[in-house]
């Protein structure tokens, strides 16, 4: 059994050292565990000092393309050296690494296929209550769009076996957690989530600046793979509330038309009804349309993962420079 634990960085220099150097080169239920950085076009010698600390392999993007393609890379990267089960970790050491054997024991034990690491994001000291809150709401919503029953939806701390990083694609760049574990919800994988420690922030996040842009972006994630994964239900409840407002609109007008008042000044209401009736009309042929081009993505994610399986034998490895 291999574990390779993959690191994606972006200009950590400072940090990316220390981050290597913590890992643990044991792990019990593994007979090798291996390091790869995924250097996402860094303008700093993140590379080079992730060489120097010791990781076995680092793989270079020419250009920054954003966290969630360098995780993806380093998926790519993991599978072809023979992983057996990746582990993602942060350059910032917010995770604990000592808690890497907590996190791969599920996956172990075969009760998982994912493992996502719990951070205790209503009690995190370092969050403020704002954000605490965010957290909390966002994961419960990733939690009823998956059916998964993860409380740390955005943890960056995960484990996944062979098979789960063959079959999970990455639509956005900027980041994979959400959208990854509603695919994962509806692709029916095992997955669960145990409590890990945390280290003090070295440096805030530089993922999304402000808070407003973060929800912003991850409330369109969310909408965007739950409608490609059950675009029906989602089309139908859009169709349901177009039809509700459009039919009150209208049920006000009629009821000024029964009392025996002048309706004349509530004709852009009608009208109004009458655009949102057609309108719910057709989200509901927009969303069986949806549901039929759902079956052609299955096929062609099937095809994907045929392929997937054949470039990632395992070869020698080789580091890119």
């Amino acid at each position: 059994m291999k574990l390779v634990i993959q690191i994606p960085a972006w200009d950590e220099e400072s940090q990316i050292g220390a981050a290597v150097r913590e890992l643990p080169r044991q792990v019990p239920g593994f007979d090798s565990v291996e390091v790869l950085v995924v250097d996402d076009g860094s303008s700093d010698a993140t590379a080079r000092a992730a060489r120097e600390a010791g990781a076995d392999h680092v793989v270079r993007l020419p250009i920054h393309r954003g966290l969630a393609v360098a995780w993806r890379a380093g998926l790519d990267a993991a599978l072809a050296l023979g992983a057996d089960v990746v582990v993602s970790t942060d350059a910032d050491r917010q995770y604990a690494a000592a808690d890497i054997p907590l996190l791969v024991a599920p996956i172990l034990e075969g009760k998982a296929e994912i493992v996502v690491g719990d951070r205790g994001v209503a009690t995190k000291p370092d969050f403020s209550p704002a954000k605490r809150v965010v957290q909390r709401l966002g994961s419960w919503v990733v939690r009823r769009a998956s059916g998964t029953d993860v409380p740390d939806a955005t943890s960056g701390f995960r484990a996944l076996t062979r098979e789960a990083a063959l079959r999970l694609n990455v639509f956005s760049r900027m980041t994979y957690t959400v959208e990854t574990l509603i695919q994962a919800g509806n692709k029916e994988m095992a997955v669960t989530s145990v409590r890990v420690a945390t280290n003090p922030p070295v440096r805030p996040s530089r993922l999304f600046r402000r808070p407003s842009r973060y929800v912003l972006v991850q409330g369109a994630n969310i909408l965007r793979i739950t409608a490609l994964y059950k675009p029906l239900p989602v089309f139908l409840f859009l169709a349901a509330l177009l039809f509700a407002l459009g039919a009150g609109l209208a049920g006000r007008y009629v009821w000024f038309v029964a009392t025996g008042q002048n309706p004349a000044g509530h004709v852009q209401s009608l009208l109004l009804a009458a655009v949102l009736v057609v309108g719910s009309f057709v989200s509901v042929l927009a969303g069986i349309l949806a549901d039929l081009v759902s079956i052609n993505r299955t096929l062609l994610e099937e095809v994907l993962l045929r392929l997937r399986r054949s470039d990632s034998r395992p070869r020698a490895s080789r580091d890119d420079s």
